[in-house]
């Protein structure tokens, strides 16, 4: 029985003696920052230190960095680094302070001048702060390199202050930082970052090089998101092409007539823009140039598309794929009129109405906030769609049906891995009580999964019959109405765009 309590005793005696050591070492640095004066550090670090309470500091980033980037991955970078720090503020308030109940530094070591006006009244361990910074830093580097350059040494600076102004001490502020990169990374294995996702499917396609893009004329639509901006980054990037800006109800003759005059046809705009461009492109057998225009660019992003300069440097070295088409029969000029097609998605049921709603409200209060009011009034006022689908009549909330089998990115379909893989992604939200519960269930489930609520299968070809005359359908953002019946299916690899290549 002496043994066991020896080696105890020895071990506690060691770990005592690490601990204090540790806490000496600690006491130490805090001590000789709170003595080293930093020129130009008193005004400015309890400043920048009281502007990271409750992480105001970071949201004012995030709005600026997607304000600023302009781009999908500077709003996704903005996007994740809140999202981390969301994770990181959970984490440090319901585990990390509770843990480790440390008093804060004593303060008559620090310099009043440095001190903050209201003290913390939280434990010290972990630092709070340093987690946020840290979380929101490496959320932001994770999805843009750039952006977590410019990004880190305010992060630094906001850990480091918490030690200038004496509220933490050194291993408070390095615990915390370690938690928030942790935190980062753990909601990175949850939703994957755009770069850790497998390159699209790229069967590779022939086109022209078209340097400085000589021969290609690019079709704006003067109303799509972003399309006036990006028209004169195209105009610098490729100054051979030609640019033509009409507004949307000129778009089909002006596609038309590039076609006629161009080795491949440039288009800018959104989603809807280009899947008109597409269907003149896939009709005259030339390649498509897409720059990304518009509100969503569904499409341009699953190509990797996400600047002007991706797609200029596609045309420059003529790198292109080829990819499927879908198609719905009748087209949206009825049954007399030409197949209609989509890039993105085909779908009835609640989207439709909320595409049009959307479309309503969104020139006067803007593309997001139209899109959130369209859900609520799709939600409260919707009622099920009744139609047979593959020979059986039920009640339908939305059946979606998608080129391509799409990606989960966290809890919702996000990217399309393979724009050639001959099947359509067909999920079914069965009608009944609380569509929203239902359309939640759905969308979190993912695909090729069954329920009493919902179905996700992969078809070829979905007929779709008993439809009212006149219900309401969407494509790629845009909205027709159908007669009693209608065909979905899909053009293997008819379209050829210019996309650049994996390094």
């Amino acid at each position: 029985m002496a043994t066991p309590r020896t080696t105890s005793t020895v071990a506690s005696t060691a770990t005592a003696r690490w601990r204090g050591w540790l806490q000496s070492r600690d006491l130490a640095v805090f001590r000789s920052v709170a003595d080293r004066h930093w020129p130009g550090a008193d005004p400015l670090l309890p400043k920048l230190s009281r502007s990271a309470n409750h992480g105001l500091l970071w949201f004012g980033t995030a709005a600026g960095i997607a304000a600023l980037g302009s781009s999908a991955r500077s709003r996704r970078a903005a996007l994740r680094g809140v999202a981390s720090l969301a994770v990181a503020s959970v984490a440090i308030n319901t585990v990390g302070k509770g843990a480790v109940r440390r008093e804060r530094p004593i303060l008559d070591l620090v310099p009043s001048v440095r001190q903050l006006k209201r003290q913390p009244v939280t434990t010290s361990f972990p630092s709070g702060h340093a987690a946020s910074a840290a979380a929101f830093a490496t959320g932001v580097a994770l999805e843009s390199r750039g952006w977590g350059a410019v990004v880190a040494p305010v992060a630094a600076a906001v850990a480091v202050s918490r030690v200038y102004t004496g509220v933490h001490y050194p291993s408070d502020v390095l615990a915390g930082a370690a938690l928030g990169v942790g935190a980062a990374f753990a909601l990175r294995g949850l939703v994957p970052t755009r770069g850790q996702l497998p390159a699209p499917g790229r069967p590779p396609g022939e086109a022209p090089a078209l340097p400085a893009g000589k021969g290609l004329v690019v079709v704006v639509n003067r109303k799509s998101g972003s399309a006036a901006a990006t028209a004169s980054l195209v105009r610098e990037a490729l100054p051979a092409a030609e640019v033509v800006e009409v507004p949307p109800g000129e778009l089909p003759a002006a596609l038309e007539g590039a076609a006629g005059r161009g080795k491949a046809l440039g288009v800018c705009g959104g989603d809807g823009t280009v899947n008109l461009a597409a269907s003149v492109a896939a009709t005259h057998g030339m390649p498509l140039a897409v720059f990304p225009g518009g509100t969503f660019n569904h499409f341009a992003y699953d190509l990797g598309i996400e600047t002007v300069h991706d797609t200029a440097a596609a045309l420059n070295a003529g790198d292109a794929i080829r990819v499927d088409l879908g198609r719905f029969r009748p087209g949206p000029n009825g049954p007399d009129g030409a197949d209609g097609y989509f890039l993105n998605a085909f779908s009835l049921g609640a989207y439709p109405e909320l595409v049009r709603t959307r479309e309503h409200w969104s020139p006067r209060i803007g593309g997001w906030p139209a899109g959130v009011l369209a859900a609520f009034h799709v939600l409260r006022e919707r009622r099920p769609l009744e139609a047979e689908l593959q020979g059986r009549r039920r009640p339908l909330w939305l059946l979606f049906v998608g080129n391509g089998l799409f990606q989960r990115m966290g809890p919702a379909p996000g990217r399309r891995h393979n724009l050639a893989d001959g099947l359509l992604d067909v999920r079914v939200v069965h009608g009944g009580r609380g569509p929203a519960l239902r359309l939640l269930a759905a969308a979190v489930a993912g695909p090729l999964t069954r329920s009493p609520a919902h179905a996700a299968v992969r078809r070829r070809r979905v007929r779709i019959g008993g439809l009212e005359p006149g219900t309401p359908y969407a494509y790629d953002g845009e909205v027709g109405r159908s007669g009693t019946e209608l065909t979905v299916d899909k053009l293997p690899e008819a379209l050829t765009v210019y996309c650049p290549m994996p390094v």
